[in-house]
Order: C-alpha cells, then structure tokens, then sequence
C-alpha cells in the first residue's frame, strides 16, 4: 500500500511540507509507504480547456501535472496540501489540481481515499479546505477525516511544529487513512468487489 502527498506550496520545506511529513511519518508508523511529491517553483499555468487529453490520457502541457500523474497510476491513497493564499488554496496548486483531476486516466481516483491539508498563518483554512475537497468528492474518492478540520497554523515551519492540535490532526488522519486502507485491501481479498459503475449521465439546467 501507498499514499502519495502533494506538497502544493513553493516551499519544499515549509509549513505545508511540515504538516505533511507529520502525517506521512505516522502512515509509515502503520506500516504504509509514503512519497511527498512537491510540485516546486516552476510555473503551473492553468487548464486550456483544450481536451487533448481525452485523446492523449494526459496534459498536452508536460510539465509537473503530467509527472505526478504517473505516479499516481501506483498509488493508493492521496493527500493534498496546500498553503492559504487569501482564503484559498495557492494559485499553482489550483492550476495543478485542476489539470490534473481533468486530464486523468479513467478511474484513476475512483474509490481511492483521499484527504486534503491545508497551512495557515491565521485564517482562510476552511474555506481552502471546502475548495480543495471538491476534486475528490467529483472524482468518488472517500473523503479521509480527522477529529477536526485538516490544518495547521504557523508562520514557519517551527510554529506548526508547536501547533500541538494541528500535528495531532495529521497523525490521527494518517492513522485513518491506513486503516481505510486495510480495510479496502482485506474487502478485496474477500471477495467483496467495489461497486458497479454506469456511464455518466450529463446534463444542463437549460434545455
């Protein structure tokens, strides 16, 4: 079993990072492999809306979204993170997600958990952690939780670390992230088969 983390902030090591870590360091506890994939400093534009990637199965525009998308073809589960940027999530980790929950491969998330982390200084965390939640409820990823909402508060790495509530959020979402794991692996083993799917039925409010 593996969690792949997205480390959406341009900081390789900050609070995001900070936050993450905690939560991987525990899954490992649990005996899950891990990997932070940060999504770094280069310029993520936004989704083109070109559809080339329903022929392709990937972003026409190679770049990180197309990388953790290979990656994402071994993983379990998912984490996302991100910094608040005016009470929301960090434009290059909204341009990264976006591209990325579109020009996925068929069911690549479906019915994989996933779970959202958001780092703030002060506020905006919800608000952030409602839009980033959004991709996962649209692409039937079961939606990971803690005792309380996913974040962290702290201007530096050091302050998140003395954020006792928040870190405890990261360890008891990673301790449910493993067992959700097990859970679906020993369902398998069992016999049990995920759930039918049927095509999508699209519509629009004007006809």
């Amino acid at each position: 079993m593996k969690v792949l983390l997205v480390n959406g902030s341009p900081h390789t090591a900050g609070c995001t990072y900070t936050a993450l870590r905690e939560a991987a360091d525990e899954l490992e506890r649990c005996g899950v492999e891990t990997e932070i994939f940060c999504i770094g400093t280069e310029p993520i534009t936004g989704c083109r809306a070109c559809l080339a990637c329903r022929k392709l199965g990937k972003c026409i525009i190679d770049d990180k979204v197309n990388e953790f998308l290979g990656k994402a073809e071994n993983a379990d589960g998912f984490i996302f993170g991100s910094p608040v940027h005016y009470a929301g999530v960090c434009g290059s980790m909204t341009s990264f997600m976006d591209r990325v929950f579109y020009a996925k491969p068929k069911d690549l998330f479906r019915l994989k958990p996933g779970a959202c982390v958001v780092s703030a200084r002060r506020a905006g965390t919800t608000a952030a952690l409602d839009q980033m939640n959004k991709y996962l409820t649209i692409s039937e990823m079961p939606v990971i939780s803690a005792k309380y909402w996913n974040m962290v508060h702290g201007s530096c790495p050091d302050d998140v670390r003395r954020d006792e509530e928040g870190m405890q959020m990261m360890r008891i979402l990673a301790r449910n992230m493993a067992w959700f794991l097990k859970c679906k692996e020993a369902a398998e083993k069992a016999g049990v088969t995920l759930p039918e799917d049927e095509p999508k039925t699209a519509t629009n409010f004007i006809r």
